[in-house]
């Protein structure tokens, strides 16, 4: 068995298996309930947004549960503060599935359906995906 020891001057986008990709979507999440809660922090405790940004950091925390509790959040994003929406990551819509799906156009569906056979595939045989670049190419808006 040969081993490599590769040195990282930048950072790394390994393989993409299914607990990097997991990886990469909550730190997608970080940076979004961070920026959130940065925009929001000068509102009222009571208002709506700012409550809102609470529980995409409390997510972050690892105070609620990102599959149980997100989709939830991202709705109320969507349907109550539309302004935001479009910074919210695209990924994390099809990471979290269920009626997150309904805020992605069909070609963006099958841009992630693509580029989900190439990150299993690319895992499947030991390679790196940069995940990035692959979505610049199937993803419309990417």
């Amino acid at each position: 068995m040969k081993q490599a020891i590769v040195l990282a001057i930048g950072p790394v986008n390994d393989t993409m298996d299914d607990a990097r990709y997991l990886q990469h979507c909550r730190q997608l999440w970080h940076d979004f309930a961070t920026t959130l809660e940065l925009r929001t922090r000068s509102l009222e405790e009571d208002e709506p947004l700012r409550q809102l940004a609470q529980g995409f950091c409390a997510v972050d925390r690892g105070e609620a549960d990102i599959y149980e509790d997100g989709p939830g959040l991202i709705m109320r994003l969507f349907t109550h503060h539309t302004e935001f929406a479009p910074t919210l990551p695209r990924t994390l819509l099809w990471f979290l599935g269920s009626d997150c799906l309904q805020m992605l156009t069909d070609e963006e569906i099958e841009g992630f359906e693509t580029l989900e056979a190439r990150r299993e595939a690319a895992a499947a045989r030991g390679e790196i995906l940069d995940w990035d670049a692959a979505a610049r190419d199937v993803l419309p808006l990417a």
